[in-house]
């Protein structure tokens, strides 16, 4: 079964008193910079030789891929995939007969299980830009049925306050189905303000910045760095210019994550 999470997102665009347990980070990680596939450019999170797999995170990257640059046809298992864009388009072609293309704002989710091969081709004729995430599937569900879900930017919920946009990509109202409990926002200030995101008990998760610069605490946050936290608590993200960024968290299955090339065993 599919699982899904209810969790009120409150945001405000003043310091207010809380009393909530703020998260404690566990440290601020810079994406390195790569090549993969055929010409692509990514900006690779985890795993690194910085920072391992944040559980139930297997791999997070930025990419950029210019329209002579691809992912060529290659084979997948052991995880699910959410691949979020932010610009341009993406084409999705697998052999379960899918070959679907998602724009700017649209999801693509794909769950390898027993095995999936796909490749991802560059849909627009200029630079296609977005975020991969890898979620991790239990022991128990590594060897389920491959499938695909295509989400159309239209489909995904959004709210705006004051300036500060909020795009739930997945969870509460989102319709992207995962097998692990899941939020993941996309967070848009337009000039300056504060959010503010509960994230459950026991949850690991991270803040990544896109654009601008986004303090949390002691901590201030440029593009292509991240703020990775456990167990819980609120995320006060406040941004002093226009700014862009990430709140990804999820429940662990506390379970090792071993990555074997395109495999999660």
């Amino acid at each position: 079964m599919r699982s899904s999470i209810s969790v009120r997102v409150p945001i405000v665009t003043s310091r207010s008193e809380h009393m909530s347990k703020q998260i404690e980070i566990e440290r601020v990680v810079k994406a390195i910079a790569m090549s993969e596939g055929a010409g692509a450019q990514v900006k690779r999170l985890f795993p690194t030789t910085r920072q391992r797999p944040v559980d139930p995170f297997v791999l997070l990257d930025e990419f950029t891929v210019n329209p002579t640059a691809s992912f060529p046809e290659h084979p997948h298992g052991g995880f699910e995939a959410v691949t979020y864009m932010l610009d341009g388009a993406f084409r999705h072609r697998d052999n379960l007969g899918n070959d679907q293309m998602v724009s700017a704002g649209g999801v693509q989710r794909f769950t390898a299980g027993k095995q999936m091969v796909h490749a991802e081709l560059p849909g627009a004729e200029k630079t296609s830009h977005g975020l991969q995430l890898w979620v991790n599937l239990p022991q128990r569900l590594k060897k389920i049925e491959p499938d695909y879900q295509p989400v159309p930017s239209d489909d995904i919920p959004e709210t705006e306050e004051d300036g500060v946009r909020v795009r739930t990509v997945v969870g509460e109202g989102s319709p992207v189905e995962l097998h692990t409990d899941v939020r993941y926002v996309d967070v848009t200030v337009e000039s300056e303000g504060v959010f503010r995101e509960e994230i459950p008990e026991g949850w690991n998760g991270l803040v990544y910045v896109l654009d601008g610069e986004v303090t949390l605490g002691d901590e201030t946050l440029s593009p292509a760095k991240a703020a990775i936290f456990q167990g819980g608590g609120e995320v006060q993200g406040t941004a002093t210019e226009p700014s862009r960024f990430v709140v990804i968290a999820g429940a662990p299955h506390d379970e090792p994550i071993r990555l074997r090339g395109s495999f999660v065993e």
